[in-house]
């Protein structure tokens, strides 16, 4: 039986190694070696013995995925990646520089059913979850295809994180892990739409990690009508959760939203948004919506982002404008995976009623 080693914790692969005959220590080497140096196949071990090596590499690949297609932008240096998994789906991620250091934004899912009319990530439903060892390579592929130390994570590519809560939590343990990359929880950010058991047990698990909620909405007749899950989850369960949250945690809270020209970026809908979050802890992060033909919408103009971030500003609540990174090259959640034609769904249906039992 293959086991895939990323798709394991250091103590599940110490399980694994035991039940070889192996001494415990083995995996804690296997472990380094996945994280901290990035092999990409047991021959890169030296300090493993042969034999077991050769074993290793007929029933434990260490790699998930393959860089199917690599796009560098000329404007300000962001890559995208595109891959294929063993069994033929394709997920994308992103690299980007910041002055604050380089950041992966990773996908949690091939495809994503929650059907949100204005996003390229759900055109085609959802095919699958993606496995912890999926969601790892991402990222150690790109530090291996850059060079750059990564020591910056968001959860925010194709995808609903929370629809794959057990494997991204098992992804985010693997990463944070002091025995490999070590990467600081406060240096991870995972954003929902809202599904609210996930929500609760993201709060329980990962606290000192920051939660980012797609709001896109000052209410629930605009959100609903772009958003099927605010049919399950309204703004005002949002807004209870995300004071809870900051109570519990002692973290900020950032809202996204991304601004659609004439539909949720007039005056009033700041105004609205800000009374929402009157004295709450939060950011709220505008994001220009990108250009996708077959959404029917049109991204609000500069001038329209401006003066909704300064209106929610003079009442009090933080905003900023998202920078665009990768324009050039399609670096937007899903662009380029729907480009290439990507995968088939497993069903026809975008969203469920009940995403998480």
């Amino acid at each position: 039986m293959i086991t895939h080693m990323k798709n394991l914790t250091r103590e599940e692969l110490r399980a694994f190694f035991a039940a070889r005959g192996e001494k415990p220590f083995r995996a804690d080497q296997v472990f380094e070696w996945m994280y901290r140096h990035g092999a990409r196949d047991f021959a890169e071990m030296t300090n493993l013995a042969k034999s077991l090596r050769e074993n290793l590499e007929n029933d434990a690949p260490l790699l998930t995925l393959k860089i199917e297609k690599s796009l560098i932008s000329t404007r300000d240096g962001t890559r995208k990646y595109l891959y294929r998994t063993a069994d033929g789906c394709l997920i994308e991620s992103v690299f980007m520089k910041y002055r604050f250091g380089s950041s992966v934004c990773v996908s949690s899912q091939a495809g994503c059913r929650m059907g949100c009319v204005f996003c390229a990530s759900g055109q085609n439903g959802l095919t699958r979850n993606l496995t912890p060892g999926e969601l790892s390579d991402q990222l150690l592929l790109a530090r291996r295809d850059t060079g750059e130390d990564i020591r910056h994570l968001v959860v925010m590519g194709t995808g609903e994180p929370m629809d794959n809560y057990d494997n991204v939590l098992k992804f985010l343990k693997n990463i944070t892990d002091p025995a490999g990359l070590g990467l600081g929880r406060r240096q991870i950010s995972v954003s929902t739409c809202g599904l609210m058991p996930g929500m609760e047990r993201f709060l329980r698990d990962m606290p000192q990690a920051n939660l980012a909620i797609s709001l896109h909405a000052p209410n629930d007749a605009i959100r609903t009508r772009i958003m099927p899950i605010g049919k399950v989850c309204g703004v005002r369960d949002i807004l209870a959760f995300a004071r809870r949250y900051v109570a519990d945690s002692g973290r900020k809270i950032t809202f996204e939203y991304v601004l659609i020209d004439r539909l949720n970026d007039r005056p009033e809908h700041a105004d609205e948004l800000a009374g929402n979050l009157r004295g709450l802890n939060c950011l709220v992060n505008l994001i220009p919506l990108n250009h996708v033909a077959e959404t029917g919408f049109a991204p609000s103009s500069a001038a329209a982002a401006r003066a909704f971030k300064e209106r929610l500003e003079a009442k009090g609540v933080g905003a900023t404008v998202r920078r665009e990174l990768g324009s050039d090259i399609a670096a937007a959640c899903g662009q380029l995976r729907l480009a290439a034609g990507a995968d088939q769904p497993l069903n026809g249906d975008h969203f469920f009623e009940n995403p998480i039992d």
